[in-house]
């Protein structure tokens, strides 16, 4: 069979941490507009539904 080194990831080329940042950023400002939308959402329905 073929030997397989082992992988070290802590040096692995390739990875472009700026874009990875970046897409978490998104993701987190995403929950968190997506969050205050629901409680306004469920807020305003408290009011003019009951």
């Amino acid at each position: 069979m073929s030997d397989h080194s082992e992988i070290v990831y802590s040096t692995a080329d390739g990875m472009d941490y700026p874009a990875h940042e970046e897409t978490y950023k998104a993701f987190i400002k995403f929950g968190t507009v997506g969050t205050a939308a629901v409680i306004t959402l469920v807020s305003l329905m408290a009011i003019f539904l009951t």
